[in-house]
C-alpha cells in the first residue's frame, strides 16, 4: 500500500457534530481549489451521506443549465473533474481505499465512518488513519462524550503505538461568537489535562454551512462537486482550517 497518500477521518460518536460537513468542504477545498488528488471513502452506513450527497449534486448539475455551465468550467478549463465517492461499511473502509491506490494517484483519501465505535469495523478502520479530526463543541454533554471518545483513541491506540495515528486533533465546531472566551478557555485547560490537542482554527455556527445546489442558485457552500463559493468564504474560516489541517499533516 502506498501510504504516501494521506488516510485522514473526522470522527467523532456524537451525532449532530458536522463530521461530513468538515469531510467534503476540506476534501472539496483541498481538490477543486489547492489541486490536491482526493478522494472520499463513505464508510458511514446506512445512511452514506457523502454518497447521497454526491448523487444530488449530480443530479442538481444534469438538470440545471446554471450548474451545467459551473461544471463545464470547473471540469474543462480549469481542468478538475470531480473527486471519486466510494460507498461501503465501516470494516470495509481500509480495503476499499486500497482498490482506489490502485487506480489513482491520491494525495489524500478521507474517510466518513459512523459516529459510534460500537459500529462494526470502526474502531479497527480508525487505527489506520494518518490523523483523526474530532469536532466538539461548547456543550458540556457533546463535550463529555466527545472527549471520552478522544482519549479512548488516544490512550488505546495512539499512545500505545497500536495504529497508524500520527496525531489526533480536536476542532472547536458551530461555535457561537456570543460565548464568552473564556469558557473555552477553561475547557482548553480540560482538554490539555488529558493529553488531547485542540486546532487554533475555530468554526462558527452559520446556517450557510448547509447550503447545498438549490434550484434558487444562491452561492454554493456545501459540495462535492464544487468548491464553496468565494462570496461565502469569509468568515466560514474554512480556508484557514484547510490551511492548519496541512501544516499539521506537512502538506
Amino acid at each position: 500500500m502506498n501510504r504516501e497518500t494521506l488516510f485522514i477521518a473526522f470522527s467523532t460518536q456524537k451525532g449532530g457534530m458536522g463530521k461530513t460537513a468538515l469531510t467534503v468542504l476540506t476534501a472539496s477545498y483541498l481538490h477543486y481549489v489547492k489541486g490536491y488528488r482526493v478522494a472520499v471513502v463513505d464508510g458511514d452506513y446506512p445512511q452514506h451521506s457523502v454518497v447521497e450527497m454526491r448523487r444530488r449534486d449530480v443530479e442538481q448539475v444534469m438538470n440545471d443549465s446554471h450548474y451545467k455551465r459551473m461544471a463545464h468550467i470547473q471540469f474543462t478549463a480549469l481542468k478538475r473533474k470531480a473527486y471519486t465517492v466510494e460507498e461501503c461499511t465501516a470494516g470495509d473502509a481500509v480495503k476499499t481505499a486500497e482498490e482506489l491506490q490502485k487506480t489513482e494517484d491520491l494525495d489524500f483519501i478521507f474517510f466518513d465512518l459512523p459516529g459510534t465505535l460500537n459500529s462494526e469495523g470502526v474502531l479497527k478502520t480508525l487505527a489506520s488513519m494518518d490523523y483523526v479530526f474530532t469536532p466538539i463543541s461548547a456543550d458540556r454533554v457533546v463535550l463529555e462524550s466527545t472527549l471520552q471518545f478522544a482519549s479512548l483513541l488516544n490512550d488505546r491506540l495512539i499512545t500505545t503505538g497500536k495504529s497508524s495515528i500520527k496525531a489526533l486533533r480536536l476542532i472547536w465546531n458551530m461555535v457561537d461568537g456570543r460565548e464568552r472566551t473564556p469558557l473555552y478557555a477553561a475547557y482548553e485547560s480540560a482538554i490539555g489535562e488529558l493529553g488531547l490537542s485542540v486546532m487554533k482554527t475555530v468554526i462558527p455556527d452559520s446556517k450557510r454551512f448547509r447550503h447545498e445546489l438549490t434550484e434558487t442558485h444562491r452561492p454554493v457552500f456545501r459540495s462535492t462537486l464544487f468548491p464553496v463559493d468565494k462570496s461565502m468564504m469569509k468568515g466560514s474560516n474554512i480556508e484557514e482550517l484547510v490551511k492548519e489541517i496541512c501544516e499539521t499533516v506537512k502538506r
